[in-house]
């Protein structure tokens, strides 16, 4: 059975519609469950050192290290699993379900440290499994929401949420350690808000353009042309075996795998090396721990919309932009990180400022590698993210752990100087992989035969292309 192209091109709605209510919406969940995940990186310190009156407990470094890498235990093994969940059930419910029950588990955290350090480690195992779907929820959300034409500032704009979420947490941790609160007082918060935000999205989400409450005709045809999301894929079986066998794949789980070594490792360790290298008091240390990620938040909005005026201008095929901007994000901080190997606590304002140029231009990696399932496979994108999610949260195991082998005088930046060098290691060879084997074109087992949306997403490619991308034979180069 044959199909003809597309003769009529896609009609534009407003510039304000539900796909950005959406996204609005995903993106303070993103915030929100950011709380969840960063709020034992900043609660550690007052939580081994007596402030305000609050409790503290005698953990010793090696301690430390597992509470911080216990979350992703459980955050590993339920990737896959949530994505076919989301796939199966639909991302909206099971993303709000698994935010209610972690702000339900971050109530518990004060009672659990009152027993034991390994309480603690168990709860940040059940937090990481809940939490384990959304990356795989919103990746799935988005790739039935957002079109490809808008695909590097939607999606990088909702996923900025994680670095603003991470921001408020560390700017706001100072004043509730000091306040009557103490460090609990941080938990309570982040479990309230958490709730909160799942009913509301229970209540006003929507899986797909289709089954959404509030959104236009024209919108809704605009969305389902160019990202295929007519067709809800959910009774296609998922190719694994090809996913496998694809180079671009591993392309990009490399990406991801060096994004997350390098980002996690920063994020739970800043506050440990602002306080016992910069000697910084709570509340500066939490100031200052936060500056990084308003950096890389308010940076996601400046890279995004140069990613989409180049491809869209026709400037670079979407594969081209892909691996600069995320040779951008790692590369770079590459450079920083071997810079603040060299910094002690008298250059505190040149450590900070590497830091975070470190932390903050990571946010090109939203335009590279962050993108680059759903350029692959629109249908998959979900399942995807839950396997590179997955096995890149292996490197989030093991990073706190390496730093808590090598650190053992918390105090010694030359101790820290190996962390930071083998961050930036890590960095080189990830990115460089990409740049060989990455891809951002849909692969051609997106979508079986004799189905509908792909061939109107490929039409539109090609009819697009005329307008928007030129210059697509250059595509053919990489």
């Amino acid at each position: 059975m044959s199909y003809e192209p597309t003769t009529n091109k896609c009609t534009k709605p407003c510039k304000f519609g539900a796909r950005h209510l959406q996204a609005i919406f995903l993106f303070v969940g993103m915030m929100i469950n950011y709380f969840q995940r960063v709020n034992i990186s900043a609660a550690i310190v007052p939580m081994t050192q007596p402030t305000a009156g609050a409790p503290y407990y005698s953990w010793d470094t090696s301690n430390k290290s597992l509470i911080l890498s216990s979350f992703f235990w459980g955050y590993v093994v339920s990737q896959v699993p949530s994505g076919l969940l989301a796939k199966r059930f639909g991302a909206k419910y099971v993303i709000s379900l698994s935010t209610a029950v972690g702000g339900v588990l971050c109530f518990f955290h004060p009672l659990a440290a009152e027993g034991s350090w390994i309480y603690i480690c168990v709860l940040r195992v059940l937090t990481g499994i809940v939490q384990g779907s959304v990356y795989p929820c919103v990746h799935t959300l988005l790739s039935k929401w957002v079109p490809r034409t808008e695909r590097g500032f939607l999606t990088t704009g909702t996923y900025s949420g994680a670095q603003f979420g991470t921001a408020v947490i560390l700017v706001s941790s100072g004043h509730i350690f000091e306040s009557v609160m103490g460090w609990p007082g941080l938990f309570y918060i982040s479990g309230g808000l958490s709730v909160f935000w799942a009913l509301l999205f229970f209540w006003q989400g929507a899986n797909e353009p289709a089954t959404a409450k509030y959104i236009s005709k024209i919108e809704r045809e605009y969305i389902e042309n160019l990202t295929g999301s007519n067709n809800t894929g959910e009774s296609l079986a998922i190719p694994w075996k090809s996913i496998f066998r694809s180079s671009a794949f591993y392309g990009l789980l490399a990406a991801h795998c060096g994004f997350t070594w390098g980002f996690y490792t920063l994020l739970t360790e800043i506050p440990t090396y602002m306080s016992s290298v910069l000697k910084l008091n709570v509340k500066s240390n939490a100031l200052l721990s936060s500056l990084p990620y308003f950096a890389m938040g308010i940076l996601c909005f400046v890279v995004s919309p140069i990613s989409d005026l180049l491809i869209n201008r026709g400037t670079l095929t979407v594969t081209t932009s892909r691996k600069l901007f995320n040779s951008i994000g790692q590369w770079v901080p590459m450079g920083c990180l071997i810079g603040l190997g060299y910094m002690s606590a008298k250059q505190k304002t040149e450590a900070i400022v590497l830091l975070t140029l470190a932390v903050g231009i990571n946010a090109a990696c939203f335009c590279g590698y962050l993108v680059n399932h759903m350029d692959l496979s629109p249908n998959f994108a979900g399942p995807m993210m839950g396997v590179t999610n997955g096995l890149a949260g292996v490197t989030s195991i093991v990073a706190p752990l390496v730093v808590g082998a090598i650190v053992s005088n918390e105090e010694d930046p030359i101790q820290w100087r190996v962390v930071f060098f083998i961050t930036g290691g890590v960095y080189l060879v990830c990115n460089t992989i990409f740049v060989i084997f990455g891809k951002a074109t849909v692969q051609p087992w997106n979508e079986p035969s004799n189905t509908s949306s792909t061939i109107t997403l490929r039409n539109n490619l090609q009819i697009d292309s005329n307008t928007l991308t030129p210059k697509q034979g250059k595509e053919e180069r990489f």
